[in-house]
Parts: structure tokens; sequence; C-alpha cells
């Protein structure tokens, strides 16, 4: 009976779920959720760079910009590269792993915890995140995780709509991503996908390390007859990877093979329109609570209607 209550009561709090929220979160403000003695703290997470000056123009400024929205709250980071934190360590600059800043809200009576990470897809990174997460999720009352840039469809046409403003029909442009081994390199494939879907013909994603790679998208780039090409980092800081594998290798390729390159070097964390993506999820996350798939199952076997 008492768990029959409770999926009745999940369904009528499910019909107040905004649009966005869809039928996979319910309305549930953690602030508002706090009780007694109760504290909640905000978590931005970030691969990390060594490099100073990307740093104040993307993480450091993701992380101000969540505290202008969340006046009042407490705000922290973690970096989730050891090497980072190893060699900025070295140079007298102090930065935590998750679960060192997770123990450390613990311990100054944090209860409830927004994580926010400045990761691009879906991949290793959030699976590292969320590893860590579980393994703490005992110590608090409750933590979220907030989405990556990429997760649903509407976070692709959001994203497209900021990478394509003011784009020259003329110019071939270029959005290379870090890319992965695994299956989740399929996102940077829909990102290409939703961009040609969405007229911009001119427009290609490749990967460094996955799929598309140079060689697919190269491909596509020679079908389109262009010859000026600007190549654009897709990933939150223009670090060594921007500065070695595009600014170097991809251009030099490109370059032997007769195309005018020009790189923008910038990561997508520089962007204050990408920020504001971020901070989006962050809001939306303070404001509803993901229903699990054991719960969306227990509410079929009650219902008969299957939870999209």
């Amino acid at each position: 009976m008492k768990n029959l209550l409770f999926i009745l009561l999940m369904l009528a709090a499910m019909v107040n779920v905004s649009a966005h929220g869809g039928k996979n979160h319910e309305h549930s403000n953690i602030f508002e959720n706090l009780q007694g003695h109760d504290k909640a703290a905000i978590l931005m997470v970030h691969f990390g760079t060594t490099h100073d000056d990307t740093r104040a123009m993307t993480i450091d400024a993701l992380n101000k910009k969540a505290q202008a929205e969340f006046p009042g709250v407490e705000v922290r980071e973690a970096y989730t590269a050891r090497i980072v934190i190893k060699r900025l360590g070295e140079r007298g600059i102090m930065k935590q792993k998750p679960q060192d800043a997770l123990a450390q809200l613990k311990k100054d009576g944090y209860t409830h915890i927004l994580i926010q990470p400045s990761t691009i897809i879906d991949g290793v990174e959030m699976e590292s995140i969320q590893k860590d997460v579980a393994e703490m999720r005992s110590d608090f009352k409750e933590i979220r995780i907030g989405d990556p840039l990429l997760y649903s469809p509407e976070d692709y046409e959001n994203l497209i709509g900021v990478l394509t403003k003011n784009i020259d029909p003329n110019t071939a442009y270029v959005w290379v991503g870090h890319g992965t081994s695994d299956s989740n390199t399929a996102q940077y494939a829909m990102l290409d996908y939703m961009l040609k879907a969405k007229g911009h013909s001119n427009c290609f994603v490749g990967t460094i390390e996955g799929y598309p790679s140079f060689d697919d998208m190269h491909q596509q780039l020679k079908a389109s007859g262009l010859k000026k090409v600007v190549l654009v980092p897709l990933m939150f800081v223009a670090g060594e990877h921007a500065k070695n594998d595009i600014a170097e290798d991809w251009r030099n390729d490109l370059e032997k093979e007769g195309y005018s390159v020009d790189v923008r070097m910038e990561g997508l964390g520089q962007n204050p329109e990408v920020q504001d993506l971020y901070i989006s999820h962050l809001k939306f996350k303070s404001a509803h609570r993901k229903i699990g798939i054991i719960e969306k199952k227990a509410i079929y076997e009650v219902t008969g209607e299957k939870m999209e």
C-alpha cells in the first residue's frame, strides 16, 4: 500500500513537469527541500587545464557565472585530470579531485550537493564523475548531477544555434573534438548530422581520437568544393590538443591539400552563450529530480503505462 501511494504521488507530481523536463523528471527544488541544519552547495567539475590564460577565460568564468546565478550558495570546483592537478600542484596551484572536494563538503557540513560538469559529451569523463559520486552518495542527503553540454536533442539544437551565428556560407567550418574509442563517439556524428539537417552544409565535425576522423571529415570537405577553412576546437578549453593537434597537425594536413586555413584558438568555454547553456543545465537540475529507471518500471507495473 505504501509503495502504491508513493507511485500515485509521483504521478501527480509529474503532471506539473515542464516540457523541458519531459517525463524523466519531476519538479523538486533542492533548496526548498532543505530542513533544519541542512546546507546546499554547488560543485563545478572540470577536466582542467595547466594554461592560466585559458583557465581564466573558461573554467574561472563559468564558476563565477554559477556563483552569480546562485548568490549566497557555496560554489566550489574540482578537476578530474590527475596529471593537470599534479602539474598545477608543482606550481603551487592546488586543485581537488571530485572525491576530495566531496569529502571536504561533507566535513564542512553540507548535505545537498548540485554538481555541474563542463564536459562536452556524455562520455568517459561523465562516467568517472558518476562513479565518484556513487561511492560517496550515502554521505549526503542528496546529490544531483547536471547534464554535459550535449545530452538531449534540444542541447544539440541550442549549441548549433550558437556555433552557426554569423558564419560565412563560402567558408568551411570544422569543429574538432577530442573523440573517444567507444560508442560515445556517436555523439560527434550526431552533431555533424544535425548541422547538415539544419542546412549548414559548410559545417563539419571531426575528432582527434574517434569518429568522425580527420579522413572522414576531409571526405565531406572535399565534396563541398570549399577551399577556405576555419578550424575550431570543440572543447571546453583550448589546451594541448588545440595547440598541437588542431593548430599544427590538422592545419598542416589541410594546407598540404591546398586549403587556406585559419585556426580559431578559443575553447567553447570562452563563449558567454555556451557558458549560459551550462548554467541552464545547472538551474534545471536545481529545480528537478531525475526519475530513475527502477522508479519508472515501478510506475509501469502499477499503471500499465510506459513512461517515455
